[in-house]
């Protein structure tokens, strides 16, 4: 069983607004308690024994949350800056930036401002064999996301954005990783928008017919602007969680 996972919560959160202008937006309240804490007990009900959250901006709020609302979880902070500097941006640095902390074992990542089941999460624990994995979710407008091209459960690539329709199949940030994804990391060239992009070190792993697939089985619940507080409330209050 996979007992790691890797939480990064480095980034700005500017479509948050003002509401992110002195914190994190993961810790933006939801019924009096930071959007984090609600991530972090899903992950601590699967079972997972170390929680590496990397962390950037506002570190110091991160580290205060760790003390407080956060000290009934396993977590190792690790501060992005610190590690990779503050000239390199995007979504495969805070995964470069867990390298050490995470070793030669397999691992799962997700992004702190994403909710999952604890039935997923445990379900990513069991993935333990030689493949990367990523997890999908049928969404109704694929092209806003990363979409897999696949054949039968094994990636053969990734499509970000899709122009034209490949499935309704999307990529919702919930991996299971091997080692070999931090020398991919590495590889990594910047993107047109001028960041060092997850998915390429993933796409290059998929050309090597090393990365799989698995459907989620329950919800994924995203956090990024401030109409999603009122959402996240509305699920938390349903009790499904």
């Amino acid at each position: 069983m996979i007992n790691k996972i890797v939480i990064p919560a480095a980034g700005k959160g500017t479509r948050m607004l003002d509401l992110a202008k002195d914190r994190p937006k993961h810790l933006i309240s939801v019924l009096d308690k930071p959007f984090l804490y609600y991530v972090l007990k899903n992950i601590q009900d699967a079972g997972y024994e170390e929680m590496i959250l990397v962390v950037g901006h506002h570190a110091e709020k991160m580290v205060e949350f760790a003390r407080n609302e956060g000290s009934e979880f396993p977590i190792t902070i690790i501060n992005q800056f610190d590690v990779m500097g503050t000239e390199k941006y995007g979504t495969a640095i805070p995964v470069l930036a867990a390298q050490e902390s995470v070793g030669n074992e397999n691992f799962v990542c997700i992004y702190g401002d994403n909710i999952y089941s604890v039935r997923d999460l445990k379900a990513m624990r069991e993935l333990e064999n030689g493949f990367s994995h990523v997890s999908l979710l049928y969404v109704d407008n694929p092209e806003k996301y990363g979409v897999p091209i696949l054949d039968g459960d094994l990636v053969k690539d990734f499509v970000e954005k899709p122009k034209t329709f490949i499935s309704n199949w999307a990529s919702i940030g919930c991996y299971k990783f091997t080692s070999e994804i931090f020398s991919e990391c590495e590889k990594v060239e910047k993107s047109e928008r001028g960041e060092y992009e997850l998915t390429d070190a993933i796409k290059s792993l998929a050309k090597q017919g090393k990365v799989k697939s698995r459907k989620m089985i329950d919800y994924w619940l995203d956090f990024g602007n401030p109409g999603d507080i009122e959402k996240v409330a509305k699920f938390l209050q349903s009790e499904k969680l």
